[in-house]
């Protein structure tokens, strides 16, 4: 029933979908995600019989070693199509059959013989023969014997425990597995009603999803002024911003060459008016000095030492610059003010909007476009949403959910006879294991009282109750084992013959496959049909088509699309084709006329401007001379230790007013020093890297303008030649990434269609749960689990009963025992002693 319901469920979804449609590769860009929603499902796709699983695989084992001949796939593919004839080819019936055959040979055996043979020893046993009569003889071995027997009966009573407790488990698992028969069909139910549910769904999401792909085309198309003018600019920038860049630097490179000139021109002419008096100054001290040694005192000895030192010291005191004659700087600054006449940064920020206008220039030359291709999209849409209502899945899907409605209802009705039968085979399996269980305590009882009770100076006929005890169960052990053995060896061969079979004959062959491959053999199910499942889908048996195909695409959880291989009767490509829309746009984008000609970077009163500033010359003054002059002292002797010396030279004179006349002088020129020369070093060191600036500034200067003028005669010729390649190239990358929304969009329709809607993983789930699952794990394997281990104790209730009626004699009190005597001659003999008691 599952088979079929699933089969049945992948050719309605087949038929159902069949009305769908393809793509194109091509992304866009800016690529949209898509994603279909994910669908969760109940059931589990594997199944784990826990730590059971081990029994289950030696059983497993057992099965292998017995029956270990392949699949006999040609066997079953002769009665498919009824042309296996027994009466001539059930050699090969038996050569595959041949291990289970020999076992249940060997079964039937047991049950016929094991009564017979029960009979005969009961009759044996009544003639005081096989061990019958109560009489035990005295044997030099005998202790041996007894623990021998006893430790041999002990582990075959362990063996048969070991069988016991494996058709115990088996018992109540299997019991347990079919109790979750409800709960495993309800999960497969409600995972097919999710697929079905879902399918129409799914359809409509993915048809959805073009509201938002054309929602960011159009965005993209309102957007044209960022994106295509942008793009355009984008490519051309790097080729005309440096140019601006640049000219714009230069701008600020005039203004800032005015206001250094003006800067050292003053500072010149205030340091030159600040040498003029500090000259002065230096005269007037120079006078006063000379005045003071023309003293009487300074012709005699050795105060006119002093004074002629002094008198020739004087000639340092002295101007050491020559500023005057530095040349003005008012020719280049009227050159420069003639330069910033004319207003070079406005023109530069004209040639900035001119450039950066292009953005919008290209958004209201394409106002038509853009509604063209809106319309060409809107068309597109139109097709999409026909696709949708073309559809014809949710009729279909309504006629096939009602079929699922009764499969599920049929399965709840008989669900509770299975359950009852269930309940019966239970109570079946628990008398079978209670019987043996029975059996085993018995010999489990006798072992026990004998050991215990033994006693070794007893005779035969005076051993204990305990002992006797334990000797009756062993043999009452043996009397139940006769009876009811061949009854549970007859269960066991019943089961194993269909636990075994079902296990290699159905289980073994779906796990790997081979059934699938069977039912795939050409013109096996239909004589007509090479392909049955193609036969089925699309009337047409020569597409390769096959279960095991779709079997595993469907556990692969692949869409019914490409599981069915419904691209034979329906082409989605055929149907989702952007072909014709593609070059709609295209054709629009190729129409595109943007014309932005008339970009100019920079006009002839800016060029002029820039060939006035070369030729201001700023660049040919002699900056060395300025930076030479600035570079030396204002004085040719530093004025505080020519004061200090003169101080010095006066404390060596005698009082009087010659010394103080010096002193005094000294003390001026500290004055002069502090108030004139400090300042004026001062004046002249920031002069000095004022002029070394402006000799950076103008350095090279014409050069500079003539690579300005080349690099904007390039940006412009190269808006002149190129700026048409640049708006075609960038209009075709603009209606790629346009295209490309719907390609992709397309592209993620197809796939989801293909591989992702009807994903039809819940079916194969549905039939590995029937037949793996169900069958498989919560049947057989325990069915063949059960008769394993009730087979295994049956077996060694055979040795159970040799060695329980041999140790029965050591145990059980006798009637008579053997008595030995001591002659006279020595020699060694018997008679028999009669108890007085009898058992």
């Amino acid at each position: 029933m599952a088979l079929l319901l699933g089969f049945l469920l992948l050719l309605e979804l087949g038929w159902d979908t069949s009305a769908l449609g393809p793509l194109s590769s091509t992304k866009g860009s800016d690529v949209l995600e898509f994603e279909l929603p994910a669908r969760n499902y109940e059931t589990k796709d594997s199944y784990k019989a826990g730590p059971i699983g081990v029994l289950f695989k030696m059983v497993h084992v057992f099965l292998r070693v017995v029956q270990p001949n392949a699949f006999p796939e040609d066997i079953l593919r002769k009665v498919l199509q009824k042309k296996f004839d027994f009466s001539t080819e059930y050699e090969k019936i038996i050569y595959y059959e041949i291990g289970i055959i020999i076992c249940v040979v060997l079964g039937l055996l047991f049950v016929f013989l094991m009564p017979l043979v029960g009979f005969c020893f009961g009759l044996c046993r009544c003639c005081n023969k096989c061990g019958g009569e109560m009489h035990q003889r005295q044997k030099k071995n005998g202790t041996f014997l007894r623990k021998y027997f006893t430790v041999s009966l002990l582990v075959i009573c362990i063996f048969i425990s070991v069988g016991i407790i494996y058709g115990f488990v088996a018992n109540h698992h299997l019991r347990t597995q079919i109790e979750k028969t409800r709960e495993l069909a309800d999960s497969n139910f409600k995972d097919l009603r999710t697929l079905l549910n879902g399918t129409p769904e799914q359809i409509n999401y993915v048809l959805s999803q073009y509201a938002t792909t054309k929602k960011k085309a159009f965005s993209d198309l309102d957007n044209i002024k960022s994106l295509l003018g942008g793009g355009i600019h984008e490519q051309l920038r790097p080729k005309v911003m440096p140019v601006l860049d640049d000219i714009k630097a230069m701008a600020e490179a005039i203004k800032e060459t005015r206001e250094a000139l003006l800067n050292v021109n003053n500072t010149l002419k205030e340091l030159k008016k600040s040498t003029a008096q500090l000259n002065t100054s230096l005269s007037d001290v120079k006078r006063n000095v000379e005045q003071s040694l023309s003293d009487p005192m300074c012709s005699v000895p050795p105060v006119a030492t002093t004074c002629n030192s002094i008198q020739m010291s004087l000639s340092q005191l002295d101007d050491n610059t020559n500023l005057g004659q530095l040349p003005s700087l008012d020719q280049q600054i009227d050159n420069i003010n003639h330069v910033l006449q004319t207003d070079l940064s406005s023109l530069v920020q004209q040639g900035y909007k001119s450039f950066n206008d292009i953005p919008e220039m290209v958004q209201n030359q394409t106002t038509d476009i853009i509604s063209d291709i809106k319309s060409t999209l809107n068309s597109l849409g139109s097709d999409i949403e026909n696709i949708g209502e073309q559809i014809p899945i949710q009729d279909k899907l309504s006629n096939f959910m009602g079929y699922i409605n009764d499969t599920e209802t049929y399965v709840h009705q008989n669900l509770p006879t299975l359950e009852e039968y269930d309940s019966f085979r239970w109570l079946g399996g628990l008398v079978v294991c209670s019987l043996l269980t029975l059996m085993v305590v018995f010999y489990y009882l006798g072992l026990m009282c004998g050991m215990c009770g033994y006693d070794r100076r007893a005779t035969p006929t005076r051993r204990g109750c305990v002992s006797n005890t334990g000797g009756i169960f062993l043999m009452v052990g043996v009397g139940v084992s006769f009876l009811f053995c061949w009854i549970l060896m007859a269960i066991v061969v019943l089961t194993f013959v269909i636990g075994g079979n079902m296990e290699k004959l159905v289980c073994e062959p779906y796990k790997n496959r081979k059934l699938f491959q069977i039912l795939d053999t050409p013109y096996l199910l239909n004589e007509n049909w090479k392909y049955y499942l193609s036969g089925m889908v699309f009337n047409n048996p020569d597409i390769n088509l096959t279960f095991e195909q779709v079997y595993s695409d469907c556990k692969e959880n692949k869409g019914i699309y490409t599981t069915l291989k419904l691209e034979n009767s329906y082409n989605i490509s055929g149907h989702l084709s952007f072909q014709e829309h593609a070059e709609n746009i295209d054709n629009d984008f190729k129409n595109l006329n943007v014309s932005i000609d008339n970009v100019v970077l920079l006009d002839e009163a800016g060029r002029r401007n820039l060939m006035d500033f070369s030729s201001s010359g700023v660049d040919t003054i002699d900056y060395n001379v300025y930076l030479a002059e600035m570079g030396k002292a204002p004085t040719k002797v530093n004025l505080l230790s020519f004061a200090n010396d003169l101080e010095a030279k006066a404390d060596h004179l005698p009082q009087g007013s010659l010394k103080q006349s010096l002193k005094s002088n000294a003390q001026t020129i500290r004055t002069i020093h502090r108030g004139q020369v400090i300042p004026l070093e001062q004046s002249m060191s920031t002069i000095y890297q004022s002029i070394k600036e402006l000799q950076h500034k103008s350095n090279g200067l014409g050069v500079k303008v003539v690579n300005i003028l080349s690099s904007l005669d390039s940006a412009q010729d190269f808006l002149k030649t190129r700026i048409s390649s640049v708006i075609v190239e960038e209009s075709k990358k603009y209606g790629n990434t346009i295209a490309g929304y719907f390609e992709r969009y397309l592209q993620w329709v197809k796939i989801s269609i293909t591989e992702q809607i009807a994903a039809c993983k819940p079916v194969a789930t549905a039939l590995d749960s029937a037949v793996d699952v169900f069958l498989c794990s919560y049947i057989i394997d325990p069915l063949n689990l059960f008769w394993f281990g009730i087979g295994k104790a049956t077996i060694f209730l055979l040795p159970a009963i040799i060695f329980a009626v041999k140790l029965a004699k050591y145990y059980r009190r006798m009637d008579s025992e053997d008595v030995y005597d001591d002659m006279e001659n020595g020699n060694i003999g018997f008679h028999r002693h009669h108890s007085t008691q009898t058992v």
